[in-house]
This record gives structure tokens, sequence and C-alpha cells, in this order.
């Protein structure tokens, strides 16, 4: 927004200067405009509104103090002429100025004031005789030689023109009147009386909105004063319950609600809701913006078009753009800036500014760490404060494990998080790129944490950061709070030089890895079986540990995709599913045993049988239970509720149970690690191997299957064809966070007395065994549902029926 028309007392600054020129015979102005030019020439258009006859000079490019009025010199060459500025507040005596002027027959009189701190304007010495001795530009305080400043407001003579060059960048107090002083022009100072503000700062825009309210500066209010200080404008509403404690002012065609409290020195726009409960204090409010029931608006400004939600607090010193929605129970913390169009999500704490992000998050962690795109969401500048937060939760001299992708951004920000735990007294071990079960793997080997940064799975121009503890796990929920707590209060630890963190690369890293793997996951008869596999590495960091991994296990390998592609460091689905059926074609083809496709980093495993058919991720989840089970005889098996239930047939044909985990990764990560655990997955190609790891590793997944295989001398089609088909569907309904709670209370009274299973949302049984799970994401305003049924048209009219329910809580 052009600083000329911010509001003062709901009024553009500009306007304020007009009808102070008006007030002194100055009808007829030129308007110099470069920065939104429309919008200035949109307000205030000929002047007629005014009862002034305006016109505009265009810069097109920056001319300087001197230079704009230059270019407007052919409206200006008859005579004398005031130049003032359009985003300075002033009641100066302009008639006062110009009197001067003519009496002292000046070529240039400057309009000086006396303010108690100097160093931000231009210092100018006079006379006794008010002749301009010097002039110092911004000074420092050695410099400072006088409390009186330039204001910016001349009267000139047009002979002046001549000492200023057209189309180029020209400054009066830098350029033309230390030329005038040299040659000995009248160049007077008329030091004035009264209010001068040049509004450039958040402070003087806000002591500016108190000052007219406080009456210290003279200017026109538009309104009624009901009480003493308390200014109502035409067509406000304000319920004889609202508390007023003036100075204030209420705009035009405002509401304000009973039980709302406005406290002195508050702005409140014209059109502005505030609702019952609400408090404002020293808050200015432009046009147009809802304030929540039970919101808290202290010295702040809120832009117009803004939407603030029930119970959210903005404090001291924060700025909200134009057409921002804050969200329910938010808090903007104090001196924070978010530029206009952004959203901050309910329950958010948000004490960095909102530039370019779309939202301020509300919490940090997400499905998969900290994640957003690129150098927008995900900054160095961000990465740095994250590493120092996670720095801060540990103890100093601590060792931290870092790793990251192939990519190029995930190099750039493992720089800065290296950096700021070092700058923390943290040692980091850095593996450089590396598949993440090798860094979650590595970690575990007496770190006391890790971060590894790789490219959001699916989304080539975003980033995860994710953060391990000492087992190589996801944090849990409780050490994500712990981190997010740090993060928002800004308390980081910082080392004494002495205590600077060191940096050091450990060697073999693979070799360590694969020589784990294969102490402690069976691999016996494979070499004698002779099987031939089909591996796909997908251009990713799985490609470096194979080599020496199938060389070791003795099995005839064909491996394809090896080579690192920095250009593409995740795939689509679509890429996925082609890079999938070219394997299909090649195992076929080769004769192969099956084919496995490991993702880029290494985590995730998709299969190809015999025949060349890709095995979906639901169905290999079964077909790995039913070779481990078949194996093992007993123990246990992790998986999220969301898994079809003949998955409970295939264990129980076994002998071993399933335990449903909640759908958080580090929930399945703790049943994986916990004693009797035999195996774990959740569907997607994420396999847990609990004799070698507790999360989720690809190469671990595939070594246990080759072995599986070699032993069992069945094929994967043939165990795929003796498992049940699953009929489970799925479907997401949008649920706006206000009325997320409700809808699960919903759910639950809608379920009667038929059996509710609460491990991670609420899941209802039928008594034929049908069931439909429903639960509230985490991080969007979205509720998910899975239902379960004998075929797809009954579990399709599960999710309807159930549908209905949570759409109707949510009207």
């Amino acid at each position: 927004m052009p600083k000329p028309l911010l509001p003062v007392a709901n009024r553009p600054i500009m306007e304020h200067v007009l009808r102070l020129l008006k007030r002194h015979g100055l009808n007829e102005t030129v308007v110099t405009v470069q920065f939104l030019a429309s919008l200035v020439k949109n307000y205030f258009g000929d002047g007629e509104e005014l009862g002034m006859e305006l016109t505009y000079a265009n810069e097109e490019k920056p001319l300087g103090t001197a230079g704009s009025v230059k270019n407007a010199e052919e409206a200006l060459k008859d005579d004398a002429f005031l130049v003032i500025s359009g985003d300075a507040l002033t009641d100066f005596d302009l008639t006062e100025l110009i009197n001067f002027h003519k009496e002292k027959g000046a070529l240039v009189t400057v309009c000086l004031t006396r303010v108690p701190n100097p160093l931000e304007f231009g210092i100018t010495i006079v006379d006794e005789e008010g002749k301009v001795e010097r002039f110092l530009e911004k000074p420092t305080w050695g410099q400072v030689f006088s409390d009186t400043v330039n204001t910016g407001i001349y009267v000139m003579e047009p002979e002046v023109f001549d000492y200023v060059e057209a189309d180029v960048p020209v400054d009066w107090s830098g350029d033309v009147f230390p030329q005038l002083m040299k040659e000995g022009k009248p160049v007077y100072g008329y030091v004035a009386e009264g209010y001068w503000e040049d509004v450039g700062t958040h402070e003087s825009y806000v002591k500016a909105q108190a000052d007219v309210l406080e009456g210290k500066v003279d200017v026109d209010i538009d309104g009624f004063e009901i009480s003493p200080g308390v200014w109502v404008a035409e067509g406000a509403e304000v319920h004889p319950d609202a508390v007023l404690r003036g100075p204030l002012y209420i705009g035009d065609y405002a509401k304000v609600e009973a039980g709302a409290e406005i406290r002195e020195h508050t702005v409140v726009g014209s059109n502005v809701v505030v609702k019952s409960g609400a408090f404002l204090h020293k808050a200015v409010v432009h046009d147009n913006v809802y304030v929540g029931p039970h919101s808290n608006l202290r010295g702040c400004v809120v832009g117009k078009n803004t939407d603030i939600m029930r119970a959210a607090r903005i404090e001291d010193g924060a700025v909200i753009g134009d057409e921002c929605l804050v969200g329910e129970e938010s808090i903007v913390q104090g001196n924070v800036r978010v530029y206009p169009f952004k959203t901050i999500e309910a329950g958010a704490f948000v004490n960095t500014s909102v530039i370019w992000e779309s939202r301020g998050q509300a919490h940090l962690f997400g499905a998969r760490g900290v994640s957003g795109i690129l150098n927008v969401e995900i900054t160095p500048e961000l990465a740095v404060r994250l590493a120092g937060a996670y720095a801060t939760t540990l103890k100093k001299g601590s060792t931290v494990t870092t790793a990251r992708d192939h990519s190029r951004g995930a190099r750039a920000l493992k720089r800065a998080v290296i950096s700021a735990l070092q700058a923390s007294a943290i040692d980091v071990r850095d593996l450089e790129n590396v598949p993440l079960p090798v860094a979650r793997q590595q970690t575990a080997r007496g770190s006391a944490g890790g971060i590894m940064i790789r490219t959001t799975p699916g989304v080539p121009d975003s980033v995860d950061i994710m953060f391990f503890d000492g087992q190589g796990a996801d944090l849990s929920q409780g050490s994500q709070r712990k981190l997010d707590r740090v993060f928002a209060r800004q308390e980081y630890r910082r080392a004494f030089p002495g205590e600077i963190g060191d940096l050091h690369f450990p060697a073999s890293v693979f070799d360590s890895y694969t020589g784990s793997l294969l102490r402690n996951v069976d691999i016996t008869g494979i070499a004698e079986s002779g099987l031939k596999v089909v591996v796909d590495a997908s251009n990713g960091s799985a490609g470096l540990v194979l080599p020496s991994l199938l060389g070791k296990l003795g099995v005839d390998s064909l491996t394809i995709n090896p080579g690192l592609d920095e250009s593409r460091p995740t795939e689509t689905a679509d890429m996925r599913r082609s890079g999938l059926v070219r394997l299909g074609e090649i195992v076929a083809s080769s004769g192969a045993a099956f084919g496995v496709r490991f993702d880029p980093v290494g985590e995730r495993l998709s299969l190809v049988d015999e025949k060349g058919r890709i095995i979906e991720d639901d169905r290999a989840l079964l077909v790995m239970l039913d070779l481990i089970a078949a194996e093992r005889r007993s123990g246990r098996v992790a998986l999220p509720v969301t898994t079809t239930r003949i998955a409970e047939q295939v264990a129980a044909y076994h002998g071993t149970q399933v335990e449903w985990t909640t759908t958080s990764p580090d929930d399945l990560t703790r049943v994986g690690g916990e004693e009797g655990t035999i195996f774990g997955g959740d569907g997607k190609g994420g396999f847990i191997v609990p004799e070698f790891s507790s999360v989720y590793d690809g190469t671990a997944a595939f070594v246990r299957l080759i072995g599986l295989v070699a032993r069992t001398q069945l094929t994967l089609s043939q165990i795929d064809a003796r498992i049940p088909r699953a009929h489970v569907l799925k479907r997401d309904l949008a649920t706006p966070w206000a009325v997320k709670g409700l809808v699960m209370r919903r759910v639950v009274e809608a379920a009667g007395d038929r059996f509710v299973d609460t491990t991670d949302g609420v899941r209802v049984v039928e008594a034929d065994g049908r069931w439909v799970l429903v639960l509230p994401d985490p991080a969007e305003a979205v509720t998910h549902l899975w239902a379960e049924g004998p075929d797809d048209a009954s579990a399709q009219a599960l999710l309807d029926e159930w549908s209905a329910v949570v759409d109707s809580a949510g009207r």
C-alpha cells in the first residue's frame, strides 16, 4: 500500500494533508506519483470531492525528491509554490510559512521543526536571520549539532528548476540546496510550531493515531464525539452493553456487539464487525475487518478485508496485511509481519514473519517431519532455527548424525543445519548422501539423534526435514512438542567459543550397514536357491548400498536405474507406475523370481511377481505377512488400523496375532521395536524387519523377502492367489477445524450399541464384520474415512452412510 493511503483516524494521511492545504487556500495541487500510482489516483480522482483541483505527475523511474518535483515543472513554473510530503501528518501554519518566505525574499524556504531524536532526518542550522548555514543528511550521534530538522516542506520560486536536471535522480537537500548556498542564493529556514510526524515506521504510525485521538494534532475527524474522546462515525452501530474507553474512533457502518471492549487509542475502520467478548487496545483496524468473538488485539495493525476468528490473539507491534485469515485460537506474537493474502491456521503460534509462506503453521510437524516448499516455506533461515531448537533439546556435547538425499536443495539446507548444530555445542557426524534407512541405522549407533533432509515424496519442489531420536526412529509426539515449544519461544542455546561442535565424516558407512543387515536377517538358503531377481534403484540413493549387498548375498541379480539423478530426487505416482510396468516387463522376459523397486531414498519397496504383474502395496503387505507368519508360527505383527481385516485371518491361520496401531509411523515403530514383534507394515510399501531395526527399511525388507522365497519354494503369484481379496475403500471429506470435535462426537453417538474401537479415530464395527473408520486429519481441515465389506458395493454403501453423518455435523 502506498504510504500516503495509510489511514489515520480512518482517513488517508494524504487526505489530511490535502485538507490542510485547502484550509490555507492552496486549492491547486500536483501529486507526484510512482509506487502503485493507480491506487492514489483512483482514491482521490481530480479532487472534486475535496473541493480541490488535483493533477498528477508520473515518475517512470525514481527521480529523487527534487527530480520528482521537476517532473511537474510545467504546472508550477508561473508562481511560487509549496512542496509538501503526502505521507507526513502535520498541522503547521502554512500561511505563516508562505508569509515568511515572501518577507525574506527567499528563493527557497525550508520548513523546519524540532524533534527529540534527529538521527532519521536531515539536520539544518540557521542563523539569527533564519538563513540556512548548513545541511546534514541522516547524521550519526557524533554529527548531531542541532535538533531542528528538515520536514520536507518547502516554499520555492520557479527559478529553482534551473538547478534541477531533468530525468535524472536529484535530491533537494543533498544536491540542490548545497549548490544554491555555494552561489549565495537566499535559502531560508522557518522553524514551525505545531505537530509533525513522519509516518515511516509501525511505531510512528500507531503514535500518529493516538495523537489525533488525543487532540495533539489539529485535523478533521469524521464523526460525532458521543462522549469525551469517543468518536463514532455515521451509520455505526454500537451496542449499549459494549465497553468504550476513549479516546477511540469507530468508523462508519461499523458494528460493535454487546460485551465487546474497545480501549484507548483504538481506531476501528469502516464496516468493521467487532463480536461479543472481543478486546481491542491501541489497535488500528482497517476497513471491512471481522474481529471474532473473544479475540484479543493489542497495539497491532490489521489490514482491510481480513478475518480474525474466535479467540485469536494479535500482540503488540504485529502487523497483519490485507485479506488475511487469522484462524481460531491462533497467536500472532509481537512485531510479526503477516503479508497480504495469507492464512494463519487455527491454533497456530506464529513468532516469525509470514512473508512468502502461504500459511503460518499450527504445528511444525506434519506426517513427514517439517515439510514445505523449498526456499518459500523451508528456507535456510528456517533450517538454522529448527536445527538450533533441536540442539537445544539435547545436552551440550551430544552427537547428531546428519544425512540427505541426492537433491541440490537438501545439500544446501543440510549445510545450514550442520552450522546451527555446531554453533549450539553439538558434534556432527555427517553421512552426506545415503538412503534413509542407512541414516536411521547409523543414527542409532551412538548418536543422541539425527536429521535427514530429503525431497518430499511426489513433490519435487518441496523438502522434508526429518528429526530422529537416539534409536533412529521419528521423534515421538512428546519430543515433537518439546521441539515445537523451543522453536516457538526462540529460546536457542548458543555455544561459547570453546564449545563449538566438531564435524566429522564416518568412513565405510555402507559396509557397516550391509554387514549388520546380513548378520541379523536370515539369509540361509539364498546362495543355494539359484534365484534370479531384478532390482530397480529408481536413480536414487538406494543404488549406493546395493552393489556391496548383492555381491555378499550371492544372488543372481540385474540392477536397473542405478545411477543418481539430481534432477529427479523424487517421483510422481505416474512415474512410479510406469517404472513398475517397465520392471514387470524385464522380470517376465528374464525369467526372474520377482522384481523389487525402491523409492528414491530406499525407505519403501514395491513388488512385481514372476509373471511381471504389479503386486499393489496393500496386497504386498499381505504377501509379506503370509510368508513371515508361515515361517515364524508365533509372535505378533504390527499394522495400522486402516489395514484390511483379512490380515487378521492370514496371521491367525499361521498362529500369529495382529497388534493394531494408530496411523502415526512412530506408533508402528514403537510396536515394531517391542519384544515378540516379528513384522510390521503400513500397506504403502513401508516394511519393518524387527530383527534388524524397528523402522521402515526397503533394503532390509528386500533381503528378508529373498530369504523367504528361497526357503518356501513358492512363487509370489502362488502366495498372492491363496490370500482372500480385500475390499477397503477410502474417502476424504472437507471439515472445518471448528467442527472436528463435534464430528467425532456425532460419529460415536451414531454408532449406538455397535462395537466401537478408538485406537485411532473411531472405528465402528457392524454385527456382520463390516467396519468404517472415521479419522480427523491432524494437519488439515479434512476427515478421512475407510470402510471394508465383503465386496466393493457394501464398502461403498458404508462410506455413503457415514459420510452423511460427518457432513451433517459440519453443517
